[in-house]
């Protein structure tokens, strides 16, 4: 996922997963001759929602250092909760306080129906860091009822509860009821409605009193046409109206959620004490010094130095996704604590050493491709905590950093978090999903036969390669297409993967044993973009986010461009809808054309062309193929969304020394959010 991805890659693709489906699309099936892992992956479903855990295997072999390193990161991470929250919407915080408070003190009947709609409800909120779905952004209601909410904060300890001075507990509870129950009341976390003014009609928390076109004005102001280096303005900061004039809170040390970076910084100080080389020391120290400041040309200087870095443990931590902002420009703070799967990695080792020429077959115009390919750094990863945007639902792949001109002259870092897919192979092995959907019994068997490696190489190539392919003309600005950057640039580098999975040179440079396992994936492709997916969404709704929107817009494109030439088709068969593509060379082709278009696109920052293709092909739903889809879905009892329980690491302290880190698997997701509420959260209910 790239972070404008999963990290769904996001990092695109990133990316960030229903039925188990990777930012790429891919269905995760477990092969059928694999043997099952005895490690208990599932703990438990509710809503749409079911939640896993994934196991950190290689921990125990790493040094005391780095296992100090992974510890000391993992707690920085943690003090990012609050934060994402609060950037999700202004009341999250006093809705989850208040949540908390009454599942630790409420002394009413707690076997009752309502109470337990109360706790699927604060479930939800935990799963989706406030209470927008963390997908789809609509929000969600609670099952219980007004009258319920007002018993249960009268049976519980009302000292618990995060009431304003000078405001009864009376007032305040009326001022937060329109919040849960009113669904005019932030209907939309992230509005991407073309007719309507996706700033004031977003309830993200990056915007106070300021419109879509003030905000646009005020960062064109800033920036200087034909700049070879721009500064990412407004990835740390809220911009809010202050007597008339708009200015920015940063979010910094002293600043906004100054109380949470106090704490991250304070681990960070010691993870440099035990980095694993002078470099990365350096990184590290950059980082801090950008968090006391707020200075983004300390950002861009931390990058720099944190694609050149090599070290076997690794991170994320910052403010990076722009998924969460209407305008693609402010970052929600994530976390996600690595180290190298060094045998997997030499998958996409090979990936990287071919990127050259990768880029110079690419099928676009040579004028947008990038003459010399630098610094492609890639890697399978195991991941070893999630915190931020990425917990408790995480992407599988990430490719940053962002700055298009970063990635241009220093390169880029790409990782395929395989420990996660993993245990999505893991959970849905037999869920009977691929039987459903899948057109006849050769599908089926290409699936299972390849279906694992394909989703893994897809993305391996859209984080590595495809997200730090082409290049920006001289003067057009990364943020050129505006609301339609992240679904388009999702497209772009999924189109990459899709178009050189099928080509030959991956069977001689021995990345694939044969093209069935290209073939795999564009089944699988686009199964989940035409059909599956729409298991995501309610009834009547369009879709908005910009991973689905992705795959709608690719495969709705090859479907109406193909079908008049036989390539690819949707049949009916029994009153069930499936697709059926007879010619995947012929599939491929309409893969690179596209690319060609999307590229364009980008690179000429044709915001027109952008807006058509993504209004036309990646937004709009069939409702009868839609009802189909969750009925057929219904019946298979399974979850479209899945997100984690986070692994423990506990030190073991001799003489004030920590002499080993071990690592414990909790199975308790409700005693995990409430542990990190207790331990962790830090900031005032409004920032």
């Amino acid at each position: 996922m790239n972070q404008k991805s999963i990290f769904a890659l996001l990092l695109m693709c990133t990316i960030v997963l229903p039925f188990a489906c990777s930012p790429s699309g891919r269905d995760q099936q477990a092969g059928t001759d694999s043997q099952p892992d005895t490690f208990q992956y599932y703990v438990e479903q509710f809503a749409d929602l079911q939640i896993l855990r994934y196991q950190v295997p290689g921990f125990n072999e790493l040094s005391l250092n780095q296992k100090k390193l992974v510890y000391y990161l993992s707690e920085a991470g943690k003090y990012g909760r609050d934060i994402i929250f609060d950037q999700n919407n202004r009341y999250n915080l006093t809705v989850r306080r208040t949540l908390e408070n009454i599942v630790q003190t409420y002394q009413g009947d707690r076997s009752a129906e309502a109470f337990g709609k109360l706790m699927l409800y604060t479930k939800r909120v935990w799963f989706s860091n406030g209470i927008h779905h963390h997908y789809s952004s609509d929000k969600f209601m609670p099952e219980f009822s007004e009258s319920d909410f007002r018993a249960f904060v009268a049976g519980s300890d009302p000292e618990g509860f995060p009431v304003p001075e000078n405001t009864t507990l009376e007032q305040w509870e009326n001022k937060i009821i329109p919040v849960l129950f009113d669904p005019s009341v932030f209907p939309k976390k992230v509005s991407q409605s073309s007719d309507q003014d996706i700033v004031l009609s977003s309830a993200s928390n990056y915007y106070e009193g300021v419109t879509e076109k003030e905000v646009s004005d005020y960062y064109e102001k800033l920036r200087t046409p034909g700049d070879s280096q721009p500064i990412s303005y407004g990835l740390n900061s809220k911009v809010i109206k202050v007597n008339g004039a708009i200015c920015e809170k940063v979010w910094k040390s002293g600043g906004m959620y100054g109380a949470a970076i106090d704490k991250i910084l304070f681990w960070l100080e010691k993870a440099a004490t035990v980095a694993e080389s002078d470099a990365q020391k350096a990184l590290l120290e950059k980082l801090m010094a950008y968090y006391r400041t707020g200075d983004l040309k300390l950002f861009d200087e931390f990058n720099i130095l944190w694609v050149k870095d090599t070290s076997a443990v690794d991170f994320v931590n910052g403010f990076t996704e722009v998924y969460g902002d209407p305008l693609g420009i402010k970052g929600s703070w994530e976390s996600v604590i690595n180290f190298k799967n060094v045998e997997a990695t030499r998958r996409t080792s090979l990936i990287s050493q071919n990127a050259q020429w990768f880029e110079d077959h690419s099928p676009i115009e040579d004028r947008f491709k990038k003459k010399e390919v630098k610094g492609v750094s890639a890697k399978v990863i195991t991941a070893a905590q999630l915190g931020g945007d990425s917990y408790p639902s995480t992407a599988i792949g990430i490719n940053l950093p962002n700055a298009d001109w970063i990635r241009k002259d220093y390169g880029s870092k790409s990782v395929t978090i395989e420990n996660i897919t993993y245990a999505y192979d893991q959970v849905s092995a037999g869920s009977g999903l691929l039987d459903e959907f899948a057109v006849d019994e050769a599908e089926k068997e290409l699936s299972r036969k390849w279906g694992s490696l394909a989703g893994n190489l897809h993305t391996d190539l859209h984080e590595c390669l495809g997200h730090g392919s082409g290049q920006l003309l001289p003067g057009v600005s990364a943020e050129a297409l505006k609301n339609y950057h992240s679904p388009l640039e999702e497209a772009r580098a999924d189109l990459f993967a899709l178009y050189y999975l099928g080509d030959p040179r991956l069977v001689e440079i021995g990345l694939i044993p044969v093209q069935d396992v290209a073939w795999a994936e564009y089944s699988s492709y686009l199964r989940v973009g035409l059909i599956t997916q729409l298991s995501r969404i309610e009834p009547g709704k369009d879709i908005q986010q910009a991973h689905m929107r992705c795959r709608k817009l690719i495969s709705e494109w090859c479907l109406e461009k193909g079908t008049p030439e036989g390539i690819v088709e949707k049949v009916v068969k029994e009153g069930k809808t499936y697709v059926k593509i007879h010619d995947m060379q012929k599939l491929r082709a309409l893969f690179g054309k596209l690319l060609n278009e999307i590229q364009r696109i980008k690179s000429t920052g044709d915001y027109e062309a952008g807006k058509a293709l993504v209004e036309n092909y990646g937004v709009k739903v069939d409702p009868v193929l839609h009802q189909e889809v969750l009925d057929r879905y219904a019946r298979l009892n399974i979850a479209p969304y899945s997100g984690f329980i986070n692994p423990v690491f506990k030190p073991v302290m001799e003489n004030g020394e920590i002499t080993d880190v071990l690592i414990e698997y909790p199975k308790d997701y409700i005693q995990q959010h409430l542990d990190y509420s207790r331990e962790y959260s830090v900031l005032p209910d409004f920032n």
